[in-house]
């Protein structure tokens, strides 16, 4: 029996933005706030109960879904300068946010995810340059380094997303090696933490990541359907506030939790 595909495409761009903050907020603000209790622990996210942890888990669901709009809007998009200019400006506003949760623990060099997604754009647009070949490769490397440089969250594997997922695009079979290749490497480097955290309470995490971002996977695959929701501009500007705000509300809820 033919399975028609497109009766399962059910989810549109603004349910899948909705569908993706929703467990990051939530995961954050369990993460995080244990995060601000223990500013000396970066392994703190492993004390948590087993529940608490799982769920914290959740939030992972969103950045894949942040890569492939980044790869969906350079397609899209009709200003790709101005686009590339958006993520910068916000970026740069919700920094002052970010260093509310991250500066007692990493200091005044660490940066949020929207650099990493504007690098990941920068490098779509020198991939599709007119540039030679390695000089486009040189461009690439540059703003993985600067991901890098910048502390950035998801630095280095964040522009290798955006890159693949754009460039495999038309070539599906190859993108999900390349997406699950890039996944398990980067679930892998949390069994550096053994030794140091409870080895069931992390291997258990762990599987949670992937079935995470494979879940994302599959949604922005399966069921996201590519269309507009009904209101794509509300949408699009939701997230751009809500980033910035989701910081300052779990500070807030921190300070209030701690008052009582």
């Amino acid at each position: 029996m033919k399975i028609i595909t497109s009766n399962v495409k059910v989810l549109n761009r603004d349910m899948m933005k909705y569908l993706a903050y929703i467990p990051m907020f939530i995961g954050h603000m369990i993460a995080w706030i244990n995060l601000m209790n223990h500013p000396e622990n970066e392994l703190a996210l492993y004390e948590l109960p087993l529940p608490l942890l799982l769920i914290s888990g959740l939030s992972l669901f969103c950045p894949p879904v942040m890569f492939f709009f980044i790869a969906d809007g350079y397609k899209y998009t009709r200003d790709r300068k101005k686009y590339a200019l958006r993520l910068l400006l916000f970026a740069c506003i919700s920094q002052p946010f970010h260093w509310l949760i991250f500066q007692p623990l990493y200091g005044w060099w660490t940066f949020n995810v929207i650099f990493t997604l504007f690098f990941g754009l920068l490098s779509i647009i020198a991939w599709e340059s007119k540039f030679k070949l390695w000089q486009r490769i040189l461009l690439i490397i540059l703003c993985d380094a600067a991901t890098v440089l910048l502390y950035s969250d998801w630095m280095i594997f964040g522009v290798l997303f955006i890159l693949l997922l754009h460039i495999l695009r038309d070539r599906p079979k190859a993108r999900f090696i390349a997406y699950s290749l890039l996944i398990v490497i980067h679930t892998s480097i949390n069994l550096f933490s053994l030794g140091t955290v409870p080895a069931f309470k992390l291997i258990l995490y762990m599987f949670v990541m992937l079935a995470v971002f494979m879940a994302a996977y599959l949604c922005m695959t399966i069921f996201y359907n590519g269309k507009k929701g009904k209101h794509p501009n509300f949408a699009k500007w939701f997230f751009y506030i809500f980033y910035p705000l989701h910081y300052l509300i779990i500070f807030i809820v921190k300070i209030t939790l701690d008052r009582l």
